[in-house]
C-alpha cells in the first residue's frame, strides 16, 4: 500500500447497497475518534431514550449521527450525501455519506465526483455465501456492483471493499473468504485496482478504528484468521487525488472580480480552480472561446499577491490588456487545447426519463453551459456480466457508451488525463432535473 505522500485531508465517500450499514460505519467513525461533542451525544441519546445512557458506548442509533433529515431518520434510509469531518493524530478526514437506494445514485454520483476513495459496503448477510464451500462463486449485489463500476469510471483513485455485519454470521472466516474472493474476481474483470478488502463490524466498532489484535477489540476472534489493518489504518495511509501541476495550464473562469476596473488601478481578475498546469507573472495565455491570448500581470491566492499557483488551488489571474472574458470561459496555455463540437464518451444516466437519440439536453462543461444533443448510443454496459450490449436508448443507472453534439464547440479532454476538462453535467432542459454525467473518451 503506498504511503501518504502529503497531509492533506483524505476525501472518502461511503457507497454500497441500501442497509448495509454506510450511515452507522461513519457514526462508529465519529464515535470512536471522538469527533462528536458531549451535547450532541445527550441530545440524540434524549431523543432516542428520553434520557442519556450510561457511559461505555452509544445510547442510540449510530446512523442518526449523518442521517439528518426529517425523511431519513421515519424511514430509516439516507436520501441526500452528508458531509462530516473528523482527524486523527496522522490525518484529516472528509466523509460524504452516500445513498445506497437506486432512485438516489445520482447523489451518489455527485459525492463520488470529488472524492479521493470509495468505501463500498458489503453487508454480507445478504449474501449466500454456504454456495462458496461447493465451489460456487457468491453473487454480490447488483448496487454493490454499480457503486464500484461508478467509482471506477469517476476515477476515485482507491477502491475500498468493507465487508460488513461479520459478527451476525456463524462462520465469519470462511464467509469473509468466500465474499472476498467474489469481490476480487468482480473487481480483476472489470479491471478495478483495489485498495483493499477489510472485515467490519460497524455497529459493535470491530476491526473500524482498532485492529483485530487490539485489545480494544471486541471481536479477539478476528485475530486468529484476519492479520491485517483496520479500516482507519488503511484510509490514512491512502493518496490523495494529485492533478498534474507541471506543464500546460488550464482554468475555467468561475467569477470576473472587476474592483478597481476602468480606475487605473489593476485590470480586473479572473478567478477560478486550476484544473492543471501551473501560472505566473509574464505567462503567456489563451483565451476561450475569443481565442484571444495575452500575458499574466498578476496571479492572485486568497486575496494576495503571489509568484504562482498550480493545479488544485483556487487562483485570481489579471491580464495584461482587457480582453472580454466572463464565467463560462476557459484560460489555458496558447496551442494545447482543442475545441471541439463533437465528442465520445461514457454515459452514465440518472434519470427516470430515458435518454434517447436525438433529443436535445442542457450540458455543463466547467461554468459553461450550452446546448447537446445524443447522437448516437454505441452500446450498453451490464454490471452483472459487464459485457457490452446493444442499445437504443439508456434508462435509468445504465451506463452507456455515447456520441455528443454540442452546440458550440467546448475545449474538451480526455477524462481519463483531467476531471475537470472530460466531465460534463447533462441536465433535462424542461424540467430542470440533473440526468446524466458525461466522462468523455476522446473527440469523435
Amino acid at each position: 500500500m503506498q504511503a501518504i505522500q502529503d497531509h492533506r485531508a483524505l476525501r472518502f465517500l461511503t457507497a454500497g447497497s441500501v442497509d448495509d450499514g454506510k450511515s452507522t460505519l461513519i457514526g462508529r467513525l465519529l464515535f470512536d475518534s471522538r469527533a462528536i461533542l458531549a451535547d450532541q451525544i445527550d441530545t440524540l441519546e434524549k431523543r432516542a431514550f428520553g434520557t442519556p445512557q450510561a457511559d461505555g458506548g452509544p445510547g442510540f442509533d449510530l446512523s442518526l449521527l449523518t442521517d439528518g433529515l426529517e425523511a431519513e431518520r421515519e424511514q430509516g434510509i439516507t436520501i441526500d450525501v452528508a458531509y462530516r469531518y473528523f482527524a486523527t493524530r496522522q490525518r484529516k478526514f472528509i466523509i460524504a455519506d452516500a445513498p445506497g437506494h437506486e432512485q438516489y445514485t445520482r447523489n451518489m454520483v455527485t459525492a463520488a465526483a470529488g472524492s479521493d476513495a470509495a468505501v463500498v459496503l458489503v453487508d454480507i448477510t445478504k449474501l449466500d455465501t454456504r454456495s462458496a464451500g461447493a465451489g460456487a462463486p457468491v453473487k454480490l449485489l447488483a448496487q454493490t456492483r454499480r457503486h464500484a463500476l461508478l467509482a471506477q469510471l469517476l476515477r476515485v483513485p482507491s477502491i475500498v471493499f468493507a465487508i460488513n455485519k461479520l459478527d451476525a454470521v456463524d462462520d465469519p472466516a470462511q464467509a469473509f473468504d468466500a465474499v472476498r474472493a467474489a469481490l476480487l474476481a468482480f473487481a480483476a474483470h472489470a479491471n478495478m485496482a483495489v485498495a483493499g478488502v477489510i472485515p467490519v463490524s460497524a455497529l459493535r466498532g470491530d476491526n473500524v478504528t482498532q485492529p483485530p489484535r487490539s485489545a480494544h477489540n471486541a471481536l479477539q476472534a478476528w485475530a486468529d484468521w484476519y492479520d491485517g489493518p483496520s479500516l482507519l489504518q488503511l484510509l490514512e495511509r491512502l493518496p490523495t487525488v494529485q492533478e498534474r501541476t507541471v506543464g500546460d495550464l488550464l482554468v475555467p473562469v468561475q467569477y470576473v472580480a472587476r474592483d478597481g476596473a476602468g480606475t487605473g488601478e489593476r485590470p480586473r481578475t479572473l478567478w477560478g480552480r486550476i484544473a492543471h498546469g501551473s501560472v505566473r507573472e509574464g505567462d503567456e495565455v489563451q483565451v476561450f472561446p475569443s481565442r484571444q491570448t495575452a500575458r499574466v500581470a498578476e496571479v492572485r491566492v486568497a486575496g494576495a499577491r503571489v509568484d504562482s499557483a498550480q493545479a488544485g488551488q483556487s487562483a485570481g489571474i489579471a491580464l495584461d490588456r482587457q480582453l472580454d472574458v466572463s464565467r463560462g470561459d476557459w484560460i489555458a496555455t496558447p496551442g494545447t487545447v482543442r475545441e471541439t463540437d463533437r465528442f465520445s464518451a461514457t454515459l452514465a444516466w440518472l434519470d427516470t426519463e430515458p435518454a434517447v437519440i436525438g433529443r436535445k439536453y442542457s450540458v455543463r462543461h466547467g461554468n459553461r453551459w450550452v446546448q447537446a444533443r445524443i447522437v448516437s448510443i454505441e452500446s450498453r454496459l451490464d454490471i452483472h456480466t459487464l459485457e457490452t450490449l446493444d442499445a437504443h436508448d439508456l434508462k435509468v443507472n445504465d451506463i452507456g457508451q455515447v456520441v455528443v453534439q454540442t452546440q458550440q464547440p467546448l475545449p474538451i479532454e480526455a477524462f481519463e488525463t483531467n476531471r475537470v476538462g472530460g466531465s460534463l453535467i447533462v441536465v433535462d432542459p424542461t424540467s430542470n432535473r440533473t440526468s446524466g454525467a458525461l466522462l468523455v473518451r476522446a473527440a469523435a
